[in-house]
């Protein structure tokens, strides 16, 4: 299967200069597909789910790159304005996306479900993202992102990795 309908009409219906990557949906996990198909951490950016328990009900999308760590009790929880918010399940980011861990990407989601964009991010010339499926990445520019209506890059969403 390759990428989710839902995500390359989101692409085409925002004029995003995209390339489709097939991808061994048993290597679509970030570490695993970097290393099986020579994808450096820092060219590789996650699509993360959140979702506040204090109160509960409110979610994001945050995209950050592979080698730096979401800073989930800092940023986020301010952002989302709780005292308490945590990586979704992998349940909760099916429900509230559509999509598998694995394939999940800021592409082809409910217009409700913010999507904030690590300033790390695009200070890439190219990323990798997920396609929707565990079949599937895309890669592009993600400076194309930065002035789309839905999404919002923020400084300072991650924090390096204490491997960096």
């Amino acid at each position: 299967m390759p990428a989710d309908p839902n995500v390359i009409s989101d692409l085409e219906s925002n004029l995003i200069e995209y390339e489709e990557m097939a991808c061994d949906p048993e290597l679509a996990d970030t570490a695993a597909f970097c290393e099986a198909y020579g994808i450096p951490l820092e060219k590789s950016a996650n699509a993360i789910v959140v979702a506040s328990r204090k109160p509960e009900g409110r979610n994001a999308v945050c995209l950050v790159l592979a080698n730096d760590r979401l800073d989930v009790n800092g940023m986020v929880r301010r952002r989302l304005g709780v005292r308490k918010v945590s990586f979704a399940s992998a349940e909760l980011t099916h429900e509230l996306t559509g999509q598998e861990i694995g394939g999940v990407t800021i592409f082809g989601l409910p217009n409700d479900l913010p999507v904030w964009i690590d300033s790390n991010v695009v200070d890439n010339d190219w990323v990798v993202v997920g396609g929707g499926s565990r079949s599937a990445k895309i890669r592009l520019d993600p400076n194309q992102l930065i002035d789309l209506s839905g999404y919002e890059v923020v400084e300072g969403l991650s924090k390096a990795s204490p491997s960096d």
